[in-house]
């Protein structure tokens, strides 16, 4: 029986300022000819398991971890997609909706991969925090969600068993396969209704149906 409902935030629950996505425009900026499941992991490692005093110094970080040279032109470039993004988010027209009702009676988790501060930020912009339980960033917690730590750490501190929880996220690597390889169930939220996947919703509302 579940009790809890973790949910994704970037393309679950709010939908992005920029189109396409921000990791997208980020690996187009730097001209990195590799694959993007390959590149997105590599950018989050860099990015978003540390907590940087600034916008500059984590994308430092990711210059690092690419062994490019830093280049000034591309860090503004850089600094501007991530703020541009974050002022434009807005939650998807049901997702307020849905997490209100939901939060009557299971205990909802946002557990994100994200770098310090932008979540926060969107998530009060719009009073979502009332809606969950607690709040799990890959960059407080040191590693990503595809590392089982992020997701013991969750039931860990929560007294929590695999099988009390839903996975809700619109990726399969980062929320599915990630969930699923510690054990617990989840749902892809597949907006465009472009992947083959049983267990996928098309908006939040049809996660009750998998409870």
């Amino acid at each position: 029986m579940v009790k809890a409902i973790l949910f994704d935030f970037w393309g679950t629950i709010v939908e992005n300022g920029v189109f396409p996505s921000p990791s997208r425009q980020v690996q187009e900026i730097l001209r990195l000819n590799v694959p993007f499941p390959e590149f997105v992991h590599r950018f989050e490692e860099a990015f978003m398991t540390k907590e940087f005093d600034s916008l500059q110094d984590a994308f430092s970080a990711v210059f690092s971890g690419f062994e490019i040279k830093e280049n000034k032109v591309e860090m503004e470039e850089l600094i501007g997609l991530w703020n541009k993004n974050k002022l434009l988010a807005k939650p998807f027209q049901e997702s307020v909706g849905v997490l209100e009702e939901l939060s009557k009676s299971y205990k909802l988790f946002l557990v994100a991969n994200s770098n310090k501060g932008v979540v926060d930020e969107v998530v009060d912009k719009y009073d979502l925090r009332k809606y969950f339980t607690d709040v799990f960033l890959s960059c407080e917690l040191g590693f990503l969600k595809t590392d089982p730590e992020f997701f013991s750490a969750v039931l860990e501190k929560h007294g929590l068993k695999k099988e009390d929880c839903l996975m809700v996220g619109d990726s399969l690597q980062s929320d599915v396969e990630a969930a699923g390889n510690v054990g617990i169930a989840a749902v892809l939220v597949d907006r465009r209704d472009r992947r083959s996947y049983e267990r996928k919703i098309i908006t939040l509302d049809g996660v009750k149906r998998w409870l």
